[in-house]
């Protein structure tokens, strides 16, 4: 690849570290197109489609051996495209994504021919190299921009080519998980406006965060697993405390999907720093505990692959599946077209409803039925929205709940008054029958007395789960319904007693 081809990867890896991080998003900066918002977006990917084809002309022309005409054509477009991503960025309708998506594009067509990586020769002193983990533009990337690299550059895709375990998961997901890869893409769109911003602020990328999400949880954020993990990025109770997630007037912050995406951030920072920015360490870290990863890879410079046999053979068969999968779930969300794979359109505009009457979420699910095209209603997503709220318990009239924006109109028309919430209050108040008492239930139906019930102490560390297992003989049910605990937090506290049932 001749030299100038070389500089214009170089910045194109720039442009991308720099889109990945750019600051929180306010006013439209200087630069940014005129007229109405949407408008200005539009024009601005307009600029980035532009831009493209002119990169790519010169780059034939280069090709060619017309130097002078492939060095101004490129150029150009690489100074407007520059403009146009810092425009974007300073205008929160503009999807920054898109322009990432433009960088990775032009990276390849750079990098992939083999006639450019035949012509390719060691680069004079002070020029750059070409991408890769020797690459002096990579390592001169701001702190994590080389994950954004591994992500969106060659490394990825040479994973992908040389890599079984990748390519696997990815078949995985367009079979058999192709139902819940979607549900989480729905699901996190709802929650974009939450967590993606913590991740960004972070430096991290859009795609690393979806690909744990959906392989975590789906995007639903009171998942709890056997083993006590919670929430949308499944935080074991310790690790969430120290990065921040407590109890907080009983609800566990493990839930909030904005708290946990800032937690799930600061983590990756840590581990990557830990794994000299080596992800696929980091993924198995998170999975499977940081420190029984750097007992088998090492750490710092030193570290071995994750694909080390060593390693790779060395860790659990869950973080050896979990470490692909969430590649591979960041890959399509990436390059969907790719793999014949078409996301839904989601209209993940952020709204906000303030209750007329009193209501629970199960009602308004119910009156808000399948408004703005929702198949499978509205329930997960108010769930999402509003993690403190337990959803079958009415909210007082003036309550604020967060709602998809569509949703604003829906809820006026159908939820403070009419059939749709007449049925919706009705179905709500109805009452199941309690059992009978035991002196009205037939001889046979009588069970023998239970034990006497035991009392526990909560420790540092302890979750409803683990409390469980340790009893014997109890279930989470049991104990929650013992002591009055609420689903699906089950919020304890060090130093609470518990009742607990005989064994």
């Amino acid at each position: 690849m001749p030299p100038r081809h070389r500089l214009s990867i170089a910045v194109c890896l720039l442009l991308l570290a720099a889109c990945a991080g750019t600051p929180q998003r306010g006013a439209p900066r200087a630069g940014a197109a005129p007229g109405k918002p949407d408008d200005a977006a539009a024009a601005l990917y307009a600029r980035l489609d532009r831009d493209s084809k002119r990169y790519l002309d010169g780059l034939a022309a280069a090709r060619a051996g017309d130097t002078a005409r492939a060095q101004s054509e490129m150029k150009a477009a690489l100074d407007d495209l520059r403009a146009a991503a810092t425009a974007c960025a300073g205008l929160p309708q503009c999807d920054s994504q898109r322009f990432i998506t433009g960088f990775d594009g032009l990276l390849r067509q750079g990098i992939g021919d083999r006639a450019d990586q035949e012509a390719q020769a060691e680069p004079p002193p002070g020029e750059a190299a070409e991408a890769g983990e020797g690459s002096p533009v990579v390592a001169a990337l701001p702190e994590l921009g080389r994950s954004v690299t591994l992500l969106k550059g060659r490394e990825l895709g040479e994973i992908l080519a040389l890599n079984g375990p990748v390519k696997a998961a990815l078949e995985t997901w367009l079979t058999q998980y192709r139902p819940n890869l979607m549900d989480a893409y729905e699901n996190y769109q709802y929650m974009r406006h939450l967590m993606w911003p913590e991740y960004e602020k972070a430096g991290l990328p859009e795609a690393l965060l979806f690909g744990m999400l959906a392989k975590e949880s789906g995007g639903k954020v009171h998942a709890v697993s056997r083993s006590g993990a919670s929430g949308p990025l499944q935080f074991m109770y310790a690790t969430g405390l120290r990065f921040g997630l407590g109890t907080v007037d009983g609800f566990d912050q493990r839930f909030d999907p904005k708290l946990a995406a800032r937690a799930n951030a600061a983590y990756v920072n840590e581990q990557l720093a830990i794994f000299n920015n080596n992800l696929e360490l980091v993924l198995g870290a998170y999975n499977g505990g940081e420190g029984a990863m750097q007992r088998r890879a090492g750490r710092g410079e030193g570290a071995l692959s994750f694909w080390d046999p060593q390693v790779y053979f060395g860790v659990s068969q869950e973080t050896r599946e979990y470490v692909p999968m969430v590649l591979a779930a960041a890959w399509l969300f990436l390059h969907p077209e790719r793999y014949n794979l078409e996301f839904p359109r989601i209209a993940e505009r952020p709204g906000r409803i303030t209750l007329k009457q009193p209501a629970s979420i199960a009602e308004l699910t119910v009156c808000l039925g399948q408004a703005g095209g929702a198949r499978d209603g509205w329930f997960r997503t108010l769930r999402n929205l509003n993690p403190q709220l337990d959803p079958q318990r009415q909210e007082p009239a003036g309550a604020a709940l967060a709602v998809p924006e569509v949703l604003e109109k829906a809820y006026q028309r159908d939820c403070v008054a009419g059939r749709w919430q007449q049925l919706a209050a009705e179905l709500h108040a109805a009452v199941v029958p309690a059992p009978p008492p035991v002196a009205l239930a037939r001889p046979a139906e009588i069970k023998p007395k239970a034990p006497k019930t035991r009392t526990y102490v909560v420790r540092r560390g302890d979750t409803l789960a683990s409390i469980a297992r340790r009893s014997g003989c109890a279930t989470v049910r049991d104990i929650a319904a013992m002591n009055g605990l609420r689903a699906p937090h089950y919020a304890i506290k060090p130093g609470q007693t518990l009742k607990l049932p005989g064994c």
